[in-house]
């Protein structure tokens, strides 16, 4: 009779975790009503800043911007006049010639990754495709790829190794839909009008019809050219299972089934893996609900109720390495980060190789710098969430696609929060000129205000000496700075 009832009970228990499996096994279906229901992993919203980078064959010139291998075919563009001094004609040196340059000789995933991790990222990967065509990957649709020419290495496949296992999660971004019209594929006089190289500059189209990131070209793309981006992008989640795909803007341009087919593909095949991954898009490129919305080079201007994105360069004029870089310095990059964590958000930050495989040494060093300062400071920014208000302080954000040099520096009265547990972080984004910070949301006729059992400095061992008055709570700094940057108080309330 025992083992009777032990068996029905086994059968019952099994029946049940089938049945909470399949629940959440549930597939995903091409439309955004289905779609939409994908739940944003617990991991993104916790892991708060992630590492990238434009790295392929515009590396080589190194010129002005990544955007070379585009403007090197519009006649007056300063990189158009640069290339035929230094290179010559478009009809006999083109796009593709930098492709044999591209050699990736000093490049070493492991120690990418090793940076990476130094850094205090907790996502990181490459740009699998830029706007140009050339596919960073092994791949078995397009023979322009960097394992059958320049590098000849498959730079997606190593990464994603060396980067997860440093225990990072793994993300790859696609541009492939800028490739329409990029490239002057119906000028004869350059090298992109030979049928003979369509596979890496694109359909026929008229240079005319390139437009910006919310226009529509003109014509339109055909459904080819979306079937092309789709096999693309799912070549690449089928061969390397990305935790993270991100896309560029510029996705209307594709039919739409397109972008449905690619989504409900990724995430029933992550099901199958058993991960939990994230989709990105900007503007309105998804329904909202279907992926993570990302913002380039630019900000909320207050803490929103989802999980967000902002993906920004190092330097501030370009994406890719180039002659004349203007790197943004780390106490800029630091409270970049802060900022936005503080209004639910996370940072990915792009990085920029040169074309043999180095990682320049102001970039490292940077790197490494914002690595220290989460490592002292890293629990007011991980796994932490938004609290009741953003932050204080004089300098506020200006919102908008590419908006980021229109944001001041932060001064010292510029305060963020954020919150973990029972501990509210104050984070003060400059060190005070006398000493003295003064958080005026906190005052004691404030109606944030709770009482306060302590208060610590990370990074510093000695007691805090503050006060209350009823319009801010005072905190008197040590006279030593624990960290160049900004400065973490920790608040425990009775």
């Amino acid at each position: 009779m025992k083992k009777r009832t032990f068996l029905y009970i086994f059968v019952i228990v099994v029946i049940l975790i089938v049945g909470i499996n399949s629940l959440h096994a549930a597939e995903y279906k091409p439309d955004w009503d289905s779609l939409t229901q994908h739940p944003d992993p617990q991991w993104f919203a916790d892991a708060k800043f992630g590492i990238y980078f434009h790295w392929g064959p515009y590396s080589v010139p190194a010129y002005k911007t990544e955007w070379y291998s585009h403007y090197m075919y519009v006649p007056g563009h300063v990189c158009n006049k640069y290339h035929l001094e230094k290179y010559g004609s478009l009809d006999k040196f083109g796009y593709k010639d930098f492709i044999p340059m591209f050699k990736a000789e000093k490049f070493d995933p492991d120690a990418w990754a090793t940076l990476f991790k130094k850094a205090g990222a907790r996502f990181a990967g490459p740009v699998a495709e830029h706007a140009d065509g050339f596919a960073m990957w092994d791949s078995d649709i397009t023979e322009w790829n960097a394992v059958k020419m320049g590098p000849k290495r498959d730079i997606v496949g190593e990464m994603g190794k060396a980067i997860r296992k440093q225990g990072m999660k793994f993300i790859t971004t696609l541009h492939h839909q800028w490739l329409y019209a990029w490239y002057p594929t119906m000028d004869p006089n350059t090298d992109a009008s030979n049928p003979a190289y369509q596979d890496l500059y694109g359909p026929p189209a008229p240079i005319s019809a390139f437009c910006g990131s919310n226009r529509n070209p003109d014509p339109m793309p055909d459904a080819a050219f979306s079937r092309r981006w789709l096999s693309r992008a799912t070549e690449v989640v089928d061969k390397y299972q990305p935790d993270l795909v991100w896309f560029d803007n510029k996705l209307h341009i594709l039919q739409q089934q397109s972008i449905l087919e690619f989504l409900s593909h990724y995430y029933n095949s992550a099901q199958s893996w058993n991960r939990e991954v994230v989709a990105t898009y900007k503007h309105n490129d998804f329904k909202a609900g279907a992926g993570i919305l990302d913002l380039e080079r630019s900000r909320m201007s207050e803490a929103k109720d989802f999980p967000w994105l902002t993906d920004d360069s190092i330097d501030w004029g370009s994406w890719c390495n180039v002659q004349d870089p203007d790197y943004k310095s780390t106490d800029r990059l630091i409270d970049t980060l802060v900022d936005i964590v503080s209004k639910n958000g996370c940072l990915l930050l792009n990085i920029t190789p040169t074309a043999n495989g180095e990682i320049p040494q102001p970039v490292q060093d940077r790197l490494l710098e914002i690595g220290e300062w989460l490592h002292l400071n890293g629990e007011a920014i991980y796994e932490t969430r938004p609290w009741k208000i953003f932050g204080e302080g004089p300098t506020r954000v200006v919102e908008g696609h590419l908006s980021e040099r229109k944001n001041k520096d932060a001064t010292a009265e510029d305060i963020r929060f954020t919150t973990k547990g029972d501990i509210l972080y104050a984070i003060v984004l400059g060190w005070p000129g006398d000493g003295i910070c003064r958080i005026k949301s906190l005052g004691t006729g404030k109606k944030l205000h709770k009482d306060i059992s302590s208060i610590r400095l990370l990074g510093h061992r000695g007691r805090i000496e503050w006060s209350h008055n009823a319009e801010e709570l005072i905190v008197k700094m040590p006279s030593r700075k624990p960290c160049n940057y900004a400065f973490v108080l920790t608040i425990r309330y009775k």
